[in-house]
């Protein structure tokens, strides 16, 4: 309402917006919360006609994802200082040029009344799908869920990777949504019905034969398939890393997060509220069945058990047959083209395709133990990534970097380029030609290279980004290496021996690309690197540094770190350590959380 009435929009700051919103969020996990208590709630209650079905599982997901919200608000910038002087430096000499260099700060805060606006819708959608119970709901909260996302990804209408982003995220995520649609039409066409309990107990009656039941079981698959096209599960992955990294890391945050816990949180609606045991064999009445039923699958029983119920009559887990192919892809996948990444974003998405894998193969196996250690791996892949993303933004508003763009001789522009500011300031103050310099601290870290020396000017920050990098990795006693310990327990309990031998593998080998970004934090850099941005804006430092005469405009901004900033990395910094001393908080939630699952 405040940014509808231009009255009051234009007496609130921009930043006040964002600490609005996350107050917002606070007082609807609050309220969330608060049904927990409701006793009449029992197993669920059904509202507006049947599409929505509120349980106690339901609520405390929402006020997870209402408190993840309210964090990721809290990290835009909301300090800042500006600064005009240092106007006419002038020297004697005929052969001396004038230079004229300008401090911009990105005016990154402008996008955050926008940004907040977007960010409840989005929110929204993802709590409106967690308790949808019915083929019509599901879909409209997908779309708003979606939309906000596509929008976000365009926040920054000026740059054009941004906008590249945004518009590959909603042509791709059109079309899934297009799959998922036409899923919930063959549904539809085949039963007549939209609610998912009365389209099951339709379905448990009938016969595997019956075209009524393959309809239902195409459109199923069709709806897994769009499910895992928006969580960007391999081999439907392509649009992601580029999506990640052209997008501003404000909104990459929000990508890599939310989205992922609600869509996983229906997946694993659909495998244990619905049960998947009733799906049958979509080719059970073709000649394909016949023929895949006089071939010996007997030397894959080790590797994927449920394969080898296709040489018999049993062939109803064809969905779990596609979870378990999208999780060994998305763990080969992520773990293989990360090594070959130069941009840090880019990583961190095949980072994260590598943890669908894993949260694919707990959902395939289908059982008591294999859900709660994927609710725990949804938490912790939350929280580690959350704070690590909350350490990158932390170093770029630290970090001080310049973008130039200047003619040569011959009038030809050169290629923009991103180094350190030392070298480049006495390279620039010393040079006769004019050129233009756009000195940024709020800007977004794009290749692993810029990480240099940072542990020598950052040492807390970089500490904790190389704790999270680790817990990433999977190493003890951090809560990384419990999460993948759960998963490949419940897999090796179940006889998934093959998927966990892989899962292994592939845990060894990315612990690489997390190690060379380990190895980049705590590297030094070729050149000097400032301590503080004051170090080279002062009148000295620039005299110093000119053999020229100069005339310099300087106009800068500098944003700092927040105290709630600082304090939100400290407490998951110190949640990805502590975890193995207290850790009966989190496991009895997932295990209350798994067993409400299971008995309702």
């Amino acid at each position: 309402m405040a940014i509808a009435l231009p009255s009051f929009k234009k007496q609130i700051s921009s930043a006040l917006f964002t600490r609005i919103s996350s107050i917002i969020f606070l007082y609807a996990g609050a309220l969330s919360f608060n049904a927990y208590y409701i006793q009449s709630i029992g197993s669920g209650i059904g509202i507006y006609s049947g599409l929505f079905h509120v349980t106690i599982v339901s609520q405390i997901l929402e006020v997870f994802i209402y408190i993840i919200g309210s964090i990721i608000l809290i990290s835009w910038p909301t300090q800042s200082v500006r600064a005009s002087s240092y106007a006419n430096l002038t020297g004697s000499g005929s052969n001396a040029r004038s230079s004229t260099y300008s401090l911009d700060a990105g005016a990154s805060n402008n996008y955050s009344t926008e940004y907040s606006l977007l960010v409840l819708f989005s929110t929204l959608g993802a709590s409106l799908l967690i308790s949808s119970s019915d083929l019509v709901s599901m879909y409209l909260s997908i779309e708003l869920q979606s939309f906000g996302v596509y929008i976000l990804a365009t926040l920054y209408k000026n740059s054009v990777p941004a906008t590249s982003a945004g518009l590959k995220y909603f042509l791709l995520g059109g079309l899934s949504s297009c799959i998922i649609l036409l899923g919930a039409g063959l549904i539809y066409t085949f039963t007549g019905l939209t609610n998912f309990e009365s389209m099951y107990s339709l379905i448990s009656v009938y016969d595997t034969s019956v075209a009524l039941v393959q309809g239902f079981n195409l459109g199923i698959i069709l709806i897994i398939i769009g499910l895992l096209f928006k969580i960007a599960a391999a081999p439907l992955h392509h649009w992601a890393p580029d999506v990640y990294d052209d997008s501003p890391t404000i909104v990459t945050i929000w990508l890599t997060i939310m989205p992922k816990i609600s869509i996983i949180f229906l997946l694993l609606e659909i495998q244990t509220g619905v049960g998947l045991s009733s799906v049958v064999n979509l080719f059970s009445a073709n000649s394909l069945a016949s023929a895949i039923e006089e071939i010996d699958f007997s030397f894959l029983s080790l590797s994927f058990p449920v394969l080898a119920l296709l040489g018999g009559n049993s062939t109803k887990y064809v969905l779990k047959y596609l979870l378990l192919i999208s999780s060994l892809l998305s763990l080969i996948i992520g773990t293989i083209v990360g090594l070959a990444q130069t941009r840090i974003k880019r990583l961190l998405a095949y980072s994260t395709i590598s943890h669908i894998g894993f949260m694919l193969l707990a959902l395939s196996v289908n059982t008591e133990e294999s859900i709660d250690a994927l609710i725990f791996y949804i938490i912790q892949y939350t929280i580690t990534n959350l704070n690590a993303f909350l350490v990158i933004i932390a170093l770029s508003y630290t970090c001080v970097n310049y973008q130039s763009a200047n003619r040569g001789a011959s009038g030809a522009r050169s290629s923009t380029a991103t180094t350190n500011l030392p070298a480049s300031v006495a390279n620039l103050i010393t040079t006769a030609r004019p050129r233009k310099i756009n000195l940024k601290t709020n800007f977004d870290i794009k290749f692993i290279s810029e990480l240099k020396s940072q542990y020598e000017l950052n040492p807390l920050l970089s500490l904790s980004l190389t704790i999270c990098l680790f817990s990433m990795a999977g190493i003890p006693p951090l809560i990384g290496f419990f999460s993948k310990q759960f998963v490949l327990y419940a897999a090796i309990q179940n006889g998934y021996y093959f998927m966990s031998i892989v899962a292994i593998i592939v845990s060894v080998i990315s612990a690489s690309y997390y190690l060379k970004l380990i190895r980049v934090l705590h590297t030094a850099s070729d050149s000097a690197t400032p301590e503080t941005l004051e170090e080279y804006l002062t009148l000295d430092q620039f005299s110093a540094r000119s053999s020229a005469s100069n005339s310099a405009n300087i106009n800068y901004s500098i944003s700092f770190l927040s105290n709630i900033h600082s304090f939100l990395i400290s407490s998951l910094t110190l949640t990805l350590i502590m975890f193995v001393l207290k850790p009966s908080i989190i496991l009895n939630l997932t295990q209350l959380l798994t067993l409400s699952l299971f008995n309702f």
